[in-house]
């Protein structure tokens, strides 16, 4: 592929435009040709905004004008997974966001759609791309192999909500309504009783960054022990990562700063990895490591995780690399949803 790669978004919220707009129209090597967006005066002040030169009333209308080699999908949940099917089937590269899916069958058919036709399917797990995520890992790694810290005893991986856009400006909206009559894949797997399918929805939308970040540091996926979902509010799920144990604990507060991260506990010291509000920019997470009575911040570039995702993205068309966060890799963070769901209604 020579040239610029041509970026399509699809979709123009205030994540759309913050989160990926904003950062795909900053980077030399790409340009945003195109823009999908079902409200049709939001996507005109959008394009004017970011200046992208077209404007499609649907991502069908994109796909068939052949606008751009490489689509961003930012949509409501239920139709991430019927659009980024056929952005692939068409053979366009695709950073969609989390969660790829709802169910594990409907990730296994996206991920196999940009398998078969070798292209890069990468999603918006943009905390795998945080510089302090980057150096947490890397520390983790070399403790491991040292034994400078002992065995690891456990990891405590938390999140409990807070203040998401921390008054973020720079993005444009009007009052229109959605349009209804787009397709949408079901937000839960069938054995769910439908009651608890919003309940699912929002553990999975809200939580599989914590999931994706466990399997991403443990190295697999760990294997379901104990769940306490049974309250709306204040859970916890136990696992087994072989050698140790891990404890994701989900809690959702307001008025308060960003609460997120992962502490793992050695037997003579501890490592954690605590990160700011996703929309606060140039803010990596921090990362600190205790021995003894003595902890040190370890030093990280000043980066955005968003934007050193959208520079992943167009470096991995480019280079045609695997994603570090790739639809085939996130096919795991949904099968261990269900797992989780599954332990937690006392389904087999």
């Amino acid at each position: 592929m020579g040239g610029e790669l041509r970026i399509g978004m699809i979709g123009a919220g205030m994540v759309g435009q913050l989160a990926h707009l904003a950062n795909f129209v900053q980077i030399p090597e790409c340009r945003v040709t195109a823009l999908a967006e079902l409200r049709p005066e939001l996507g005109k002040l959008a394009a004017e905004r970011f200046g992208i030169p077209r404007v499609y009333a649907s991502h069908r209308d994109l796909l068939a004008a052949d606008a751009a080699d490489a689509l961003v999908v930012v949509t409501r949940r239920p139709a991430t997974g019927p659009i980024v099917l056929e952005a692939l089937e068409a053979g366009k590269h695709v950073l969609s966001e989390k969660p790829m899916a709802h169910t594990g069958a409907q990730a296994r058919r996206l991920a196999a759609a940009a398998n078969a036709r070798g292209l890069i399917y990468a999603i918006g797990f943009m905390k795998r791309h945080d510089s302090g995520t980057a150096r947490a890992k890397q520390q983790f790694d070399d403790l491991i192999a040292s034994g400078a810290l002992g065995r690891v005893l456990m990891l405590r991986a938390w999140c409990h909500g807070g203040e998401f856009a921390c008054g973020a400006d720079g993005y444009v909206m009007t009052d229109e309504a959605r349009p209804e009559g787009i397709a949408l894949w079901p937000v839960a797997p069938d054995w769910i009783p439908t009651q608890r399918h919003l309940d699912y929805a929002w553990f999975l939308n809200v939580f599989v960054h914590d999931l994706n970040l466990l399997r991403y540091f443990v190295g697999t996926t760990p294997q379901v022990r104990a769940v306490d979902l049974s309250r709306p509010n204040g859970r916890l799920v136990l696992f087994d990562c072989g050698d140790f144990p891990a404890v994701l604990e989900m809690a959702e507060q307001s008025g308060t700063a960003w609460q997120e991260g992962l502490e793992i506990i050695f037997e003579r010291g501890r490592l954690q990895l605590t990160f700011s509000s996703p929309l606060q920019r140039n803010l990596p997470a921090a990362v600190t490591i205790t021995r003894g009575a003595e902890t040190t911040r370890l030093a990280t570039d000043w980066s955005w995780s968003f934007r050193r995702q959208a520079e992943a993205f167009v470096a991995d068309v480019a280079g045609k690399r695997h994603p570090i966060a790739s639809g085939a890799d996130s096919v795991h963070d949904l099968a261990l949803a269900e797992e989780i769901w599954r332990h937690h209604l006392g389904c087999p």
